[in-house]
């Protein structure tokens, strides 16, 4: 099959030409650089060669064969830039048309080679000969205009001392120009010079701009505006870009302070119609441009800045790349987009199921039901400054809840919704973007800078979650992957009695075992039911640990830091009785809270401070005899040197009849069959 690659393209698309799109040949394909794989191709129109990078997004045609050595494929989209004094080409979207071909034409390999024949025809001077690698003389002519026939020169013809010697025939110019592709000067006469075989520059045509280009007077350099392209296809090697892209976070107007002196920064993200995502950063002067021009929700076409290495520590978005906006880059408004095709948000949402093997401080995005919003309490950062947090308990379709926990101003907007809407027995969808996992006494979901929150919202996830809700979840158990983590395995969900587990040793392997045991608490330990804890923060979660009284401070071991108040937080003991015996539990601060209904620190108050000893007992005697169901974590620990199981209570639920009475009924059928 005889294959036409489109002549002069190399040189049209080196001039400027973008709307070619040319039939090219690939001549060798090599992958290059080791931290972000990319492949550079050598690509020919059958005379001359070009090497080209392959955008990101197009990786893929490489690696499944789609596009390999000798292929011959379309340029549908690309774009030339200046990298260090050499022009490089960018192929943002192509077209295999031929797998597999044999090398089409004679093409000139490297630019190195082109560039230097240019160079040798430029330094000739009238009178002198231009000789080429075998010794042979090699004529030179003056610039063909294509477009323009009879405007071309002919007296560098006539007046060339070496041209009239060889190519004047009586009163008639010798007019060289190519014979076929291969390169060989015959005159206009039809003859072929035998005698002086020479190669020239292929005819050019004259470069034509794009329509939008065209009768505008004069442009200078790199003053045309810049292409849109997607935000998918941004990289370093590009020198000139634009996006149009919405912003969907903004972060806030942090200051820093380092060797180079002060600073200040924000960061805000973005997303294009074609789904891609990428953030964009802002230092110092560039803050004062920008801060109070970007808002959340509106559509900028944005131009001129730099392109770094995505910081994965801080950036949690599908990018390799981060945008740096300078002093020469622009944000445009366009109102006119704002109810386009860009969508408002976009979501990768996570079952909350899969939180539990996600990994410290993983940044993903989650919906769900929202069946339970404490109250907001004060939290004493470790820098000494105080901020608010509220913990949220959210249930999916996949049968699990989690804890979601919200830190400052998350707190007082959308927690205080959320308060008033679960207070109405109004459960709402929550959707979470950008939340981060923690792992701290199991699995939870914690809010940081670029989280955003979004109630009921009208997305299709938001809808079938609430029809679930509506039909089965509203009266469905779900397990917590918050606090301890129970592990899955056969004894996750294993009914044992209180007696069974001395009787079948629990807790006595390497491995924790994990039971769940209906009982009601009998009796509670009320000398010391909770302690002093440090409410200092390290990192995004309290401290927790226990402080100790120093003159009229408190004082922590571990943050070494001291403080005016602490904070309190349950150390439960109490014992347990079934049908079949007894034990003694110990349950920490949350599932202390669930059974007792109350802050530690109130109930401290209340024996410590108001010494109202009646009303403390009347707090405790109302939880005991009240059944619960209970998960429980048995694990042998050593105590002074001697060896003891200890039972910790992970969570205590309360009893759902209507799931109990289910359990009791598979119980039975299960006899029935032995």
């Amino acid at each position: 099959m005889s294959i036409n690659l489109t002549p002069n393209s190399i040189a049209a698309i080196n001039g400027g030409d973008l709307n070619l799109k040319p039939l090219v040949q690939v001549l060798d394909i090599k992958q290059i650089g080791t931290s972000q794989e990319r492949y550079r191709l050598l690509i020919s129109d059958s005379v001359s060669t070009h090497h080209a990078m392959l955008a990101t997004q197009l990786n893929d045609r490489v690696k499944t064969g789609r596009v390999k050595k000798g292929s011959v494929v379309q340029l549908i989209d690309y774009m030339c830039s200046d990298v260090q004094n050499r022009r490089i080409v960018v192929v943002l979207n192509m077209e295999t048309i031929v797998l597999d071909c044999d090398i089409i034409g004679n093409p000139k390999l490297g630019d190195m080679t082109a560039q230097k024949t240019v160079s040798n025809l430029n330094s000739a001077q009238p009178g002198r000969s231009v000789y080429d690698n075998r010794g042979n003389i090699q004529s030179f002519r003056p610039a063909f205009n294509a477009q323009n026939p009879g405007s071309n020169n002919m007296q560098g013809l006539q007046t060339n001392p070496l041209l009239q010697s060889q190519g004047m025939q009586g009163s008639r110019p010798m007019l060289m120009v190519p014979n076929g592709s291969n390169g060989v000067l015959r005159s206009a006469t039809g003859k072929n010079n035998n005698n002086t075989q020479t190669y020239a520059p292929t005819v050019q045509p004259a470069y034509q701009p794009p329509p939008s280009y065209r009768n505008q007077g004069p442009i200078m350099k790199n003053e045309a505006p810049a292409r849109v392209i997607p935000i998918s296809a941004l990289n370093p090697y590009q020198g000139r870009w634009a996006i149009k892209a919405r912003v969907t976070a903004k972060g806030d107007l942090r200051r820093y302070n380092n060797a180079k002196g002060d600073g200040k920064v924000f960061s805000f993200d973005l997303l294009d119609s074609d789904g891609g995502e990428i953030r964009a950063t802002c230092f110092n002067a560039v803050v004062d441009r920008f801060y109070d021009v970007i808002e959340v929700g509106r559509v900028y076409l944005i131009s001129k800045g730099g392109l770094k290495p995505a910081q994965k520590n801080f950036n949690h978005l599908k990018n390799e790349w981060e945008i740096f906006l300078e002093a020469a880059s622009t944000v445009d408004l366009c109102p006119e987009e704002d109810g386009g095709s860009i969508p408002q948000q976009q979501f990768d949402f996570k079952p909350i199921s899969e939180i539990e093997s996600a990994e410290n401080n993983s940044i993903l995005d989650i919906i769900g039901i929202v069946i339970s919003v404490k109250p907001s309490v004060p939290i004493l950062r470790k820098n000494g400054m105080e901020t608010q947090r509220r913990t949220v308990g959210m249930k999916d379709s996949s049968g699990r809840s989690v804890e979601l926990t919200l830190w400052g101003d998350f707190c007082n907007k959308e927690g205080q919704n959320l308060q008033e809407l679960v207070d109405s027995e109004m459960f709402p969808v929550l959707a979470v973007k950008a939340g981060k996992v923690s792992d701290f006494t199991g699995k939870s979901v914690g809010t940081i800078s670029s989280t955003q929150l979004f109630i009921n919202p009208d997305i299709p996830e938001a809808h079938v979650l609430s029809d679930w809700f509506a039909r089965i979840g509203q009266n469905s158990a779900a397990v917590s992957i918050s606090r301890d983590v129970v592990p899955s395995g056969s004894k996750n969900e294993i009914r044992k009695t209180v007696s069974q587990i001395k009787e079948e040793g629990l807790g006595r392997s390497d491995k924790p075992d994990w039971v769940t045991v209906k009982a009601t608490i009998t009796y509670f330990k009320l000398d010391s039911f909770c302690y002093p804890a440090c409410p200092l923060m390290i990192g995004d979660r309290q401290c927790n640990k226990k402080a100790t009284r120093s003159g009229t401070r408190w004082v922590c071991d571990r943050c070494s830091q001291e403080f005016d108040e602490c904070d309190y937080r349950y150390l439960l003991q109490f014992q347990i009785q079934d049908h079949t015996g007894l034990a003694w539990v110990t349950a920490f601060q949350e599932s202390g809270e669930e059974i007792m209904g109350y802050p530690a620190k109130e109930v401290y108050q209340l024996k410590h401070e108001a010494q109202d000893e009646a009303r403390l007992s009347d707090v405790f005697r109302s939880r005991v005899f009240y059944p619960y169901l209970f998960r429980l974590k048995i694990k042998e620990e050593m105590y002074a040197d001697e060896t003891k199981v200890k039972i910790t209570v992970v969570r205590a639920d309360k009893i759902d009849y209507s799931s109990e009475t289910r359990h009791m009924l598979d119980t039975i059928s299960r006899f029935r069959r032995y």
